[in-house]
């Protein structure tokens, strides 16, 4: 008996971010859209050959978006906002560049508001978010892109002369609903409407030689009520044909209270993921029980969200026990919803002598479910490779600042003296092609210590004359000197190891570099505080220093997945990050930002585990704050989760003002702080920076007009939703000094 392996999706940025420079190129029209296309197709056959060069009996694919698979499939099934006009005339590829930024290629319509981003469960991946009409109709379908990939996969397989099984991946029906907005009150009441769609896609993969489906429904980790749990049964009864042969994908948690709904679809297999669960062979022995005899159990066992190998030894406990009872029932496969949340190819690194042979990206996750497979087979002996991380609790347990927000921030205003709606900037100011040189060049010894520090000055002196032209209240240094908020701490603390080339997509081209926890983590030197000095000295106004808080830093650094491992490392960056607070602050600097935009998206995905989450989410944070006096002012920011479940944590957080994203969302967080309230000083993002379009001053007053509503004028910032990182220098000045006016305009109209 044989047992069939494969992934659940593989990363599409290249080993060398091919994806990124294509696409980047040709959105600023340096090259037209053949040579594009031939870029991005070449990272796809690479994908494909990998899978056949692993081994895998299985070749996945229909995972390869330009952008976003959500987006993908959301433009295949027809789906137009009306604030897009003109979309219909451009052709696939253009139209979810149009969707996705709110600027179509061409200049030829209007910019428009961009799909709302939001993180994909608890993952720094980001999603673009379906936007679902009152009556959507399905009419307008395109499947092209889906086929083309499915032919392309084909014909790799021809010309290697190889046959394997292929397998295509969608979004399942029940998950892409649930991850939608609508406009009706019950999302569920477009399922009747979709699954025609659905039918008539899985039909046409059929006819084109397509094996299996892989429906992703990562909401079967949820705790799911009985109106969705109705609702995926009545779902797959109306999704029975064949061919191809269904699999449905779980993943991220165990499949808890829906364990049953879900081994009990009428499909030909299920996949579970067994590396977020401290018990492993108890939950696979759970499904196999649930599961009917005829059914297949593909079973995740190697990690796609951690780059450490794979543990032999637990997974051939694991699968040996499911091999006896499943024989050729059993697949192997990767655990998370795809490889895109790892590196590439670790064969681009140079790994330190004390991680060899411990560590493992996507490629080579390739060859460890093969192996697995033969682990489960008894074709292969474990080895103890696996490894583990000793950590030193934090001796004195969490701490917190002193003193209420209330006479805080009176004694702030008292010292600071701002005006009625401060304006200010979320932290980072562009990242020019001049930086980028200038870094490469001093990392690879072409620049000397001297000259790199005095380019950073000269970007750091500009980002500080520019605020100081268009009139911005409190101003930050613009992070010349940072590749990205967390990669930047970590490369200053013990505990972390920073690869050269581990590039991860976080959403489009926008790809991030996670650090890699090795050991304790401690800060054995300051971070940002000359940086952050020099700034002070060039203006009179306050300057922000600007910190990485806890809770992001470990959320987007390759980490123990286990809770207990997770509280220590929290705290003990904390305590780094407290340190440095203590630092600024006796340098001078009044104004302290301790960003945590991934302060929800560590949120386990059950509601018995949350509470514990939020404890220590909460405690981590105000540690990190509790050196502040009580005249420095402490800002936090927050930006593309659903904030909306908790209010109440982020208020105990005790930050005195938090800059919070709103516009991507249509001001719907707004409605949260109606109905929960928020206590202290907040800034809802006028604007989004992550589109190329740039809003009006009217635009932006929208969001102040509707916020003021629910919270005092004197508690309330102006800012953009984050950082300026990745726009350029005219269109940064042009939309701030929108802001500027915007500000200019409320202050006249409500400072009465």
């Amino acid at each position: 008996m044989t047992v069939q392996t494969h992934i659940l999706g593989y990363p599409r940025i290249g080993d060398k971010r091919q994806t990124k420079f294509a696409l980047e190129k040709y959105w600023a029209g340096k090259q037209d859209k053949q040579a594009t296309l031939a870029q991005i197709q070449a990272v796809f056959d690479t994908n494909i050959n990998d899978q056949i060069d692993a081994g895998l009996s299985v070749v996945t694919t229909g995972d390869f978006a330009h952008y976003d698979l959500v987006l993908t499939q959301a433009t295949a099934f027809g789906i137009v906002p009306p604030r897009f006009s003109g979309a219909e005339t451009l052709d696939t590829f253009d139209r979810q560049f149009y969707f996705a930024r709110g600027r179509d290629h061409t200049g030829q319509f209007s910019d428009t508001a961009a799909l709302q981003m939001t993180k994909w469960f608890d993952t720094n991946y980001h999603y673009l978010v379906p936007e679902l009409a009152e009556n959507q109709s399905f009419d307008h379908t395109d499947f092209s892109q889906i086929l083309k990939q499915v032919n392309d996969t084909k014909a790799i397989l021809n010309s290697k002369g190889v046959q394997k099984e292929l397998k295509v991946v969608l979004v399942g029906p029940l998950t892409f609903l649930y991850l939608a907005n609508s406009k009706k009150a019950d999302k569920l009441e477009h399922l009747d409407a979709l699954l025609p769609v659905y039918a008539d896609l899985l039909g046409k993969l059929g006819d084109n030689g397509v094996d299996w489906v892989q429906l992703d429904e990562p909401i079967l980790s949820l705790d799911l009520d009985n109106k969705w749990q109705q609702a995926f049964e009545r779902a797959y009864n109306g999704l029975q044909r064949t061919p191809p042969k269904l699999i449905v994908a779980s993943y991220f948690d165990t499949l808890g209270n829906n364990c049953n709904v879900a081994c009990n679809l009428p499909v030909s297999g299920i996949h579970i993921d067994v590396t977020r669960t401290s018990q492993p062979k108890q939950y696979v022995t759970q499904v196999i029980d649930h599961l009917p005899t005829h059914k297949i159990l593909s079973i995740g066992v190697v990690d796609g969200r951690s780059v450490w190998t794979t543990n032999q030894v637990l997974t051939q406990e694991i699968l040996a026990k499911a091999y006896t009872k499943l024989g050729d029932r059993l697949w192997v496969g990767s655990s998370g919803s795809s490889l895109l949340h790892l590196p590439v190819d670790l064969t681009h690194e140079n790994v330190p002598e004390n991680l060899q042979g411990k560590l493992a990206f996507a490629k080579q996750k390739l060859a460890e479910v093969v192996l697995s497979a033969k682990l489960a087979t008894g074709e292969a002996a474990a080895s103890q490779n696996a490894t583990q991380i000793e950590l030193t609790a934090y001796a004195d347990g969490a701490k917190v600042r002193e003193g209420k927000f209330d006479e805080r921030y009176a004694s702030q205003q008292a010292k600071l003296n701002l005006p009625l709606f401060p304006t200010t900037t979320i932290g980072s100011f562009p990242q020019t092609q001049e930086i980028r040189k200038a870094r490469a060049d001093w990392k690879k010894g072409n620049l000397s210590d001297e000259l790199y520090q005095k380019a950073m000055q000269d970007e750091i002196h500009r980002a500080v004359d520019e605020q100081e032209k268009l009139g911005i209240d409190v101003l930050v240094h613009g992070e010349a000197e940072r590749t990205d908020m967390v990669e930047y701490f970590a490369q200053y603390m013990d505990g972390f190891w920073v690869s050269q080339n581990g590039w991860v997509q976080s959403y489009g081209t926008r790809c991030v570099r996670p650090p890699i926890v090795v050991g304790n983590i401690s800060r054995p030197t300051a971070m940002t505080v000359e940086w952050t000095k020099f700034a002070q000295s060039l203006t009179n106004k306050p300057m922000k220093g600007m910190l990485t808080g806890p809770v992001t830093i470990l959320n987007w650094s390759f980490a123990p997945s286990d809770s207990a491992t997770r509280d220590i490392l929290r705290l003990q960056i904390a305590e780094a990050i407290n340190q440095e607070v203590s630092d600024l602050q006796d340098a001078g600097i009044g104004i302290i930002q301790i960003d945590e935009p991934a302060f929800r998206e560590g949120l386990p995905l059950k509601e018995a585990a949350k509470n514990h989450y939020w404890q220590q989410a909460v405690a981590a944070f105000r540690h990190a704050s509790s050196s502040a006096y009580p005249v420095t002012q402490i800002h936090t920011h927050m930006c593309y989760s659903s904030f909306h479940d908790c209010l109440e944590h982020i208020l105990a957080m005790d930050a005195d003002v938090i800059t919070i994203e709103t516009a991507r969302s249509g001001l719907q967080l707004l409605d949260a702080f109606k109905e929960n309230g928020y206590h202290n000083a907040i800034g809802p993002g006028v604007y989004d920076i992550h589109s190329p379009r740039t809003p009006s001053a009217q635009n932006m007053q929208v969001v102040i007009d509707e916020a003021i509503k629910y919270i005092p004028k004197e508690r309330l910032w102006v800012n953009p939703d984050c950082g300026l990182k990745t726009r350029g220098w005219s269109e940064t000045i042009l939309a701030l000094q929108n802001m500027m006016d915007m500000t200019q305009k409320v202050r006249e109209v409500y400072g009465k």
